[in-house]
């Protein structure tokens, strides 16, 4: 038995369809895909902003609006993406043997992002641990 790679959008697949699962485990694939999702379209959604932003100053005008709509949007995306984020979070932790709450890591600014990109970056436990079964497990047949 091996441990098959997620495809770009089945891991964006599963991740909203487990929006609020914070149980079992999840490869890193599955992880790394939905980040680099949610960072494209977060820089894709912000890169209006940071025009305005750019033709303000080029305008010789000083100050940027409080709150646009567009930087509404922006805060509803990241508002949508937080619960499946940190559920996929705590899912890859597990799938290192690690408790979900190694996320408080993050609390310190530089070493603990360092610790928990470490984290997520080890391999999967080869073998079933206390928060289950090995993910994307595909069984060899053998070849004749």
């Amino acid at each position: 038995m091996r441990q098959y790679q997620v495809s770009f959008w089945d891991a964006i697949r599963r991740a909203f369809t487990k929006y609020c699962v914070f149980t079992g485990r999840a490869s890193r694939s599955e992880f790394w895909w939905f980040y680099l999702f949610t960072q494209i379209v977060g820089i894709v959604l912000v890169a209006p902003v940071y025009g305005t932003l750019i033709q303000n100053i080029a305008n010789g005008v000083a100050e940027q609006p409080a709150f646009t709509v567009w930087n509404g949007v922006v805060y509803l995306w990241s508002l949508f993406i937080l619960l499946p984020y940190f559920g996929l979070l705590f899912r890859r932790l597990h799938d290192t043997g690690r408790s979900g709450w190694n996320w408080l890591w993050l609390l310190l600014p530089v070493i603990g992002t360092i610790i928990i990109i470490v984290y997520l970056c080890t391999e999967s436990q080869p073998f079933p641990n206390k928060y289950g079964e090995v993910p994307n497990l595909e069984s060899e047949s053998p070849e004749y």
